[in-house]
């Protein structure tokens, strides 16, 4: 597995080795020491999520202010749209995102660590996600960003009106979200 930097050092796209013949393929989905050298220090996965999604469904940008989540993602049948937003209010890079396609076919993973709000976008008929987190969900300390908020001013793909849950639907605009100190 190799790691590929972004503009926001701590947020890294993880591309395994695959092995490939006529009969499909093989490839190492997560190695726990591996992945803790990759992102340079000791992650603790605690729960695995997986969700199924169609077309056009947007989900985020979420995260919890308390009991922080840091997630590892990949999609596993389908292509998602995937965004990490930093908001750790003292980071150099506080209000910056990362986008990235994350598909089956290319197989790459997405760590973003404690502290960034994350969300994606279904761009195929549907798709099947999966993330790792560091901590339990807790709806209690659950947010949302708003995914259009012109301040963060993410270029989604443009598939139309997308399909939110009432969460993401009342979700706060950035300049009156919660951050992290």
């Amino acid at each position: 597995m190799k790691a590929i930097t972004t503009s926001i050092p701590d947020l890294l796209i993880l591309e395994p080795r695959v092995f490939g013949d006529d009969r499909g393929f093989f490839f190492e989905s997560f190695n726990q020491r591996k992945f803790n050298e990759l992102v340079g220090r000791e992650v603790d996965f605690v729960q695995d999520n997986h969700s199924c999604s169609v077309k056009n469904v947007l989900r985020g940008l979420h995260y919890q202010i308390q009991q922080p989540q840091g997630k590892l993602v990949r999609v596993v049948q389908g292509t998602v749209f995937d965004v990490a937003v930093d908001i750790r209010k003292n980071s150099p890079t506080f209000g910056k995102h990362v986008s990235v396609e994350l598909s089956a076919e290319n197989k790459r993973m997405f760590w973003i660590p404690e502290g960034f709000a994350h969300g994606f976008v279904v761009t195929s008929e549907t798709a099947e996600f999966l993330y790792k987190t560091t901590d339990y969900w807790n709806p209690e300390f659950e947010r949302s960003i708003l995914w259009s908020d012109p301040e963060i001013a993410i270029k989604w793909p443009n598939l139309g009106i997308p399909a939110l849950s009432s969460k993401d639907l009342d979700a706060k605009l950035f300049a009156d979200a919660e951050y992290f100190k």
